[in-house]
This record gives structure tokens, sequence and C-alpha cells, in this order.
């Protein structure tokens, strides 16, 4: 069994579509979407249509909510330019997405952590900044879920590709398909960023170990016209999101 692993599309639909041609050389028997799929100044009508016609197992991430709040108040510039930009029947099936997926016995999939779309699992923020977190605060943080008890746990939010192992559970980011790096000030000022503008995937294949069943994972870096990215961007008035597209640095 190979899952591919997808999430932070955030509307970029040539890095999606790049992804998508890479995976097809590379094949998996499912793909999975963690979220945060439309948010952000780029393409998200057309990526919400392509995503449509996909048979993915798809959940929604906090700016799933977010942009669908726009409904009601004005919210951030990335999500108020998702919803302006998205017809209703789109922003419908955005509202129909689940919080949570169990595409497979003993795979667990979340945004930020389990019941949590806005805290990231795999980093800790301090004031300082942001940094890697350890397997016990990650244990502690699946304590009590549904992702205890996963052999293979699926998440996104931190746009970082990470894996760890947390007990009997392997965490997995597979990072952003469509935004390489960011700042934000969620409980305290931090930047992520990965380095490079690639558009980023995860595959996670199940094997034998010998001593029983274990999860190979590659993680992926795909090139694509990143350039074009960070034009759709700039045109948009998000020169911020120009330069993080342009660099994968913030």
């Amino acid at each position: 069994m190979r899952i591919a692993v997808l999430s932070d599309i955030h509307g970029n639909l040539p890095a999606l579509q790049a992804v998508r041609a890479d995976l097809a050389a590379r094949g998996a028997d499912l793909v999975v979407n963690c979220g945060d799929i439309l948010s952000g100044p780029l393409w998200p009508r057309e990526t919400a249509e392509l995503l449509m016609t996909l048979d993915w197992p798809t959940m929604a991430g906090n700016h799933e909510r977010q942009l669908l709040a726009c409904a009601r108040r004005p919210g951030g510039a990335s999500d108020r330019y998702g919803f302006e930009q998205t017809t209703d029947a789109q922003r419908a099936w955005l509202a129909g997405l689940p919080a949570a997926l169990e595409p497979l016995p003993g795979v667990y999939v979340c945004h930020g952590r389990p019941g949590d779309d806005l805290n990231y699992l795999l980093e800790t923020v301090e004031p300082a900044g942001s940094r890697p977190a350890t397997a016990p605060e990650v244990q502690q943080r699946l304590a009590g879920t549904s992702g205890e008890a996963a052999s293979l746990l699926l998440c996104g939010h931190s746009h970082l590709p990470r894996l760890l192992q947390a007990g009997s559970t392997l965490c997995v980011n597979p990072g952003s398909v469509g935004l390489p790096a960011y700042d934000d000030d969620h409980i305290a000022f931090h930047v992520h960023q990965t380095g490079s503008p690639h558009a980023r995937y995860a595959l996670c294949e199940r094997v034998d170990t010998g001593v029983g069943p274990g999860w190979t994972v590659a993680q992926i870096a795909v090139a694509y016209d990143w350039h074009a990215a960070s034009e759709q961007a700039a045109r948009n008035g998000a020169t911020d999101w120009a330069r993080w597209l342009s660099s994968g640095r913030a």
C-alpha cells in the first residue's frame, strides 16, 4: 500500500499540476489531501475546479474554516481572496469536508493536531520562535485522541516536511504543495521556510520489516514554474507571497 500525502495547496494550481504529474510517474494506491486548499492570492477557483473532479480523500484545514467565515465577517487577505474568487458550489464543497480522516485502518489524518486545526503537531512555538517538537511533546499532544492508536499519522499546517516517531505512531508532514515559506504571529512571531521554492509532497509505503509492518517514507520536492506563481501573487498585491514563492525563504 502506497499513500501519496498532499497538504497546504493554497490555490497554487501549477504546483498542484506538477505534483500530479510527478505522482503519476511514481504511482500510488491512494492520494490524501490534508487541507488548506484554496486560500491565497493565486488560483483558488481553478484549483477547486480541479480537485472537485478527483476522487481524493480530502479534509478541511483552518483556512477552509476561515475562508467560509468571510461570508459573515471580513477575514485575512488570503481567505478573503479565496472567498471572493470561488463559486457558491465550490464553497459548499469546502463546507462539506470533514475535520479528520481515517482512510485506512491504522491511518489517521488531521490538519494541525487531532481535534485542533490551528496548532502544529510537529513544531513548538515559543517566544523565541518555532522549533521542532520533541517526541514526548508529540506523544502528549496525541494522548487520548484518535491519532494515538494510529500506526501512521498524516498532518500538515506547518508547511515543513518532517517525520517523527512518537511511540508506536509515525507522524508525517509532507510539507506544502503550494507555499514553501511564510511568517505568522500565532502564539509568537515565527518563520517557517524550506529554503527552496519546490512543491512538496510525501509517499508513504507500508512494508514488511521482518519483525512486523512498518512505513517507508519519501519526502519529495517537485520543480515547477514557481516564477508564474510568484508573478500571480504580485499581480494580486501580495508581495510577501511573491517573495516566498520565488525563493522558499521568508
